[in-house]
């Protein structure tokens, strides 16, 4: 049987969400369904001039990595892809990419939105925002509605 085709990388530098999609797609002709998420950096209204994430290497991708593995099991999957970034990110920039392929859109959906639900609340990363006029705020606390949104699954 040949190794699922799941890529999970953690990394400072930005990334093309076109290009994922194409590593994973190329070539096939049974992908029926592409469903990507990315996640990117708000500026919260104008106050914020960067969103600064850490991690721990190799835990960081080890969970992802578990969280992904137990999508592909759980939904009938041909391919995902996630990548996170990590380090200070300026509003409208990149922070997350989820892909996953399917034949069928409601494994990819599902497999996606699952994939958020973990990373939100499992993922071994911590953020604190740089505001515009200078000041450092604390570590952003966990939200409650990401932990409602897990219990779904």
């Amino acid at each position: 049987m040949a190794a699922a085709p799941i890529f999970i990388r953690v990394q400072a530098e930005d990334f093309d969400p076109a290009a994922e999609v194409a590593r994973l797609t190329q070539g096939r002709s049974d992908i029926g369904a592409v469903v990507t998420f990315t996640g990117l950096c708000r500026a919260e209204q104008g106050t914020l001039a960067a969103l600064e994430l850490e991690h721990y290497p190799g835990m960081a991708e080890a969970e992802i990595g578990r969280v992904a593995q137990a999508a592909w099991d759980r939904w009938p999957l041909d391919g995902l892809s996630v990548i996170h970034r990590f380090g200070k990110i300026a509003p409208g920039g990149t922070i997350v990419l989820v892909v996953a392929c399917s034949a069928h859109r409601r494994a990819a959906f599902e497999a996606a939105e699952y994939l958020m639900d973990f990373l939100k609340t499992h993922a071994p990363f911590w953020k604190k925002e740089h505001r515009v006029d200078g000041s450092v705020g604390d570590w952003v606390e966990a939200k409650d509605a990401d932990d409602a949104a897990l219990k779904r699954w």
